[in-house]
Protein backbone atom coordinates (compact mmCIF):
# COMPACT_ATOMS: atom_id res chain seq x y z
CA UNK A 1 0.00 0.00 0.00
CA UNK A 2 1.48 3.41 -0.89
CA UNK A 3 1.24 6.18 1.81
CA UNK A 4 2.36 8.95 -0.42
CA UNK A 5 -0.31 12.42 -0.88
CA UNK A 6 -1.41 12.49 -3.85
CA UNK A 7 -0.33 16.00 -5.54
CA UNK A 8 -3.16 18.43 -5.82
CA UNK A 9 -4.17 19.58 -9.56
CA UNK A 10 -2.32 22.86 -10.18
CA UNK A 11 -4.48 25.88 -9.41
CA UNK A 12 -6.10 27.08 -12.93
CA UNK A 13 -4.20 30.48 -13.01
CA UNK A 14 -7.01 33.16 -12.21
CA UNK A 15 -7.55 36.11 -15.13
CA UNK A 16 -7.34 39.21 -13.37
CA UNK A 17 -10.20 41.25 -12.68
CA UNK A 18 -10.98 43.95 -15.29
CA UNK A 19 -10.32 47.22 -13.88
CA UNK A 20 -11.36 50.03 -15.44
CA UNK A 21 -8.68 52.36 -14.13
CA UNK A 22 -5.91 50.18 -15.15
CA UNK A 23 -3.52 51.29 -18.01
CA UNK A 24 -4.61 50.74 -21.37
CA UNK A 25 -3.36 52.58 -24.95
CA UNK A 26 -6.25 54.46 -26.16
CA UNK A 27 -4.95 54.06 -29.72
CA UNK A 28 -6.53 57.86 -30.67
CA UNK A 29 -4.62 58.96 -33.75
CA UNK A 30 -2.61 61.75 -33.53
CA UNK A 31 -2.09 63.66 -37.14
CA UNK A 32 1.51 65.70 -37.26
CA UNK A 33 0.25 69.30 -37.63
CA UNK A 34 3.63 70.69 -38.93
CA UNK A 35 3.87 72.87 -36.25
CA UNK A 36 6.88 71.47 -34.08
CA UNK A 37 5.66 73.32 -30.70
CA UNK A 38 2.02 71.73 -31.24
CA UNK A 39 3.26 68.35 -32.53
CA UNK A 40 5.76 67.99 -29.61
CA UNK A 41 2.21 68.90 -27.21
CA UNK A 42 0.37 66.45 -29.17
CA UNK A 43 2.77 63.76 -28.49
CA UNK A 44 2.72 63.69 -24.86
CA UNK A 45 -0.89 62.26 -25.25
CA UNK A 46 0.96 58.91 -25.61
CA UNK A 47 1.88 58.71 -22.09
CA UNK A 48 -1.66 59.20 -20.98
CA UNK A 49 -1.46 55.07 -22.51
CA UNK A 50 0.76 54.07 -19.93
CA UNK A 51 -0.92 55.17 -16.74
CA UNK A 52 -3.40 54.71 -14.48
CA UNK A 53 -6.70 57.16 -15.14
CA UNK A 54 -5.77 58.90 -12.05
CA UNK A 55 -2.62 59.93 -13.77
CA UNK A 56 -4.64 60.98 -16.78
CA UNK A 57 -5.07 64.50 -15.23
CA UNK A 58 -1.47 65.62 -15.01
CA UNK A 59 -0.91 64.69 -18.82
CA UNK A 60 -4.29 66.68 -20.19
CA UNK A 61 -2.97 69.64 -18.05
CA UNK A 62 -0.03 69.43 -19.25
CA UNK A 63 -1.10 69.14 -22.88
CA UNK A 64 -3.17 71.97 -22.42
CA UNK A 65 -0.80 74.20 -21.00
CA UNK A 66 1.34 73.35 -24.11
CA UNK A 67 -1.37 74.27 -26.28
CA UNK A 68 -2.49 77.64 -24.77
CA UNK A 69 1.17 78.36 -24.86
CA UNK A 70 1.57 78.23 -28.44
CA UNK A 71 -1.64 80.31 -29.23
CA UNK A 72 -0.40 82.72 -27.12
CA UNK A 73 3.04 83.01 -28.83
CA UNK A 74 1.01 83.31 -32.28
CA UNK A 75 -0.43 86.56 -30.21
CA UNK A 76 3.30 87.51 -29.64
CA UNK A 77 5.10 87.12 -32.50
CA UNK A 78 5.87 90.72 -34.74
CA UNK A 79 3.41 91.56 -37.59
CA UNK A 80 3.82 94.13 -40.16
CA UNK A 81 4.78 97.45 -39.06
CA UNK A 82 2.06 99.71 -38.71
CA UNK A 83 2.22 103.04 -41.35
CA UNK A 84 2.35 105.72 -39.33
CA UNK A 85 -0.66 108.19 -38.38
CA UNK A 86 -0.42 111.22 -40.65
CA UNK A 87 0.03 114.61 -39.12
CA UNK A 88 -2.94 116.12 -37.88
CA UNK A 89 -2.72 119.64 -37.25
CA UNK A 90 -4.55 121.53 -34.81
CA UNK A 91 -6.43 124.74 -35.70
Amino acid sequence: MDDAVPEAPPAAEEEPAYDPAAPAPLNVPRTPTGDAEVDAALGRLGDADHLATDGHVEVYEDVHRGLRDALTALDARPGPPVPPRPYESRS
